[in-house]
């Protein structure tokens, strides 16, 4: 059973940038199919980015340009790189893993397997 770690969340400005982790342990990263969701107080958890096995991307509308997801197997790794941000942007931000064939970008939260504990993610204006 894989666990899921997020990091690197915090409080910023407007306008500044984080890079979230998401470390796998217990399983291998490159079998699954990655994502990175965001739930803000009393909304559900919403889709932001997606990465297959094969490292093809998908990020969602509001963050294109943005938010870059990427992933590397060797460090067991995935990370939200997380530019211009803003006050909407404020959330707490989960990682998930599916399995799933290579090339497939998994959208919907139901399709994932394992979650992380999730990291706040707090941009002030």
């Amino acid at each position: 059973q894989v666990q899921l770690a997020e990091s690197g969340g915090g409080s910023v400005q407007a306008g500044d940038s984080l890079r979230l982790s998401c470390a796998a342990s217990g399983g291998t990263l490159s079998d699954y199919a990655m994502g990175w969701f965001r739930q803000a107080p009393g909304e559900g958890r919403k889709f932001v980015a997606a990465i297959s096995r094969s490292g093809s991307t998908l990020p969602e509308d509001s963050v294109k340009g943005r938010f870059t997801i990427s992933r590397d197997n060797a460090k067991n790794t995935v990370y939200l790189q997380m530019n211009s941000l803003k006050p909407e942007d404020t959330a707490v931000y989960y990682c998930a893993a599916a399995r799933q064939s290579d090339n497939v970008l998994v959208v919907l939260s139901g399709n994932y397997d394992y979650w992380g504990q999730g990291t706040q993610v707090t941009v002030s204006s």
